[in-house]
């Protein structure tokens, strides 16, 4: 493809949640490995973390980054891991995260040292191209200068503000959602030109309807980038009920390479693209 113009819709496909699991990985390789998919966020949680940042080498093209975590699994840090003893030495979910970190239960310099090495964990020799957070925890006001800071520190170029996606029809679930995270990005968008987030509103479950009516809204000249979370499923790896109920991996996975989202790039004039300023 040809480089950015400002005249086409650059559009980065970004996987959130590579190390989430093995059979999630290996379905974002599939996807990497078929052109269809520019970008992935790596948690550094998984107890197998080498053995899948090694799959990477198979998909050079591929941008990599960290998908920073507050809320799944358990940390790399043993401060961390000693103030969660309550709960089992685990994350205790984004809720009650958002919780300790508002009430200094626990500090900024807890999650700074606990980001340092999720990072320095998937590094690991790479240029890392973006930090983005699982369940959009970043966002937070306290934790967004943060993101940033390390961000500096460890010479990575992009952030992503998560953004309000006010598409209709909204329940009351969505538009509570979509009312935190609008207050999130007034606070937080003091913050450069990165590519404008698309995917909030159907986040685990995208569709053919839904993109063609997201696509419809862009302009060219403009850069996005599409949130998906595509992979294989395995019932033997995911027994929680409530990942299997949020995400359809094997749906998003299909519909990423699929003839009618290709039809979708060709009617919008929608090209894939990366972070690195480079041809897709």
């Amino acid at each position: 493809m040809a480089g950015f113009d400002g005249k086409t819709i650059d559009l980065i496909v970004n996987a959130d949640d590579y190390g989430y699991f093995p059979c999630v990985s290996k379905g974002i390789l599939d996807l990497a490995k078929a052109g269809k998919l520019t970008a992935t966020g790596v948690l550094a949680n998984s107890p197998h973390l080498n053995v899948q940042m090694a799959w990477l080498d198979d998909v050079a093209a591929l941008d990599v980054g960290v998908h920073l975590n507050l809320s799944f699994k358990q940390p790399l840090t043993a401060v961390m891991a000693e103030k969660l003893r309550a709960w089992g030495g685990e994350f205790p979910g984004v809720g009650r995260m958002t919780r300790l970190i508002l009430t200094r239960r626990i500090t900024l310099e807890d999650v700074r040292n606990e980001w340092r090495a999720q990072i320095a964990a998937c590094q690991q020799g790479r240029d890392l191209q973006f930090l983005n957070s699982h369940e959009h925890i970043h966002m937070l006001p306290v934790l967004f200068p943060l993101a940033m800071e390390l961000a500096d520190e460890f010479r990575i170029p992009h952030v992503r503000l998560t953004r309000a996606e006010w598409l209709w029809p909204m329940g009351i679930s969505g538009w509570m959602r979509n009312t935190l995270m609008q207050a999130m990005q007034t606070v937080n968008q003091a913050h450069y030109g990165a590519p404008v987030l698309l995917g909030l509103s159907r986040s685990g479950r995208l569709d053919e309807a839904y993109l063609g009516k997201l696509f419809s809204r862009l302009k060219p000249g403009n850069r996005y980038e599409l949130m998906c979370h595509p992979g294989f499923f395995d019932p033997g790896q995911i027994s929680q009920p409530g990942l299997i109920a949020y995400h359809d991996w094997e749906g998003e996975l299909a519909l990423l390479q699929s003839p009618a989202v290709e039809a979708l790039y060709d009617r919008f004039g929608i090209r894939l693209a990366h972070y690195r300023n480079r041809t897709g």
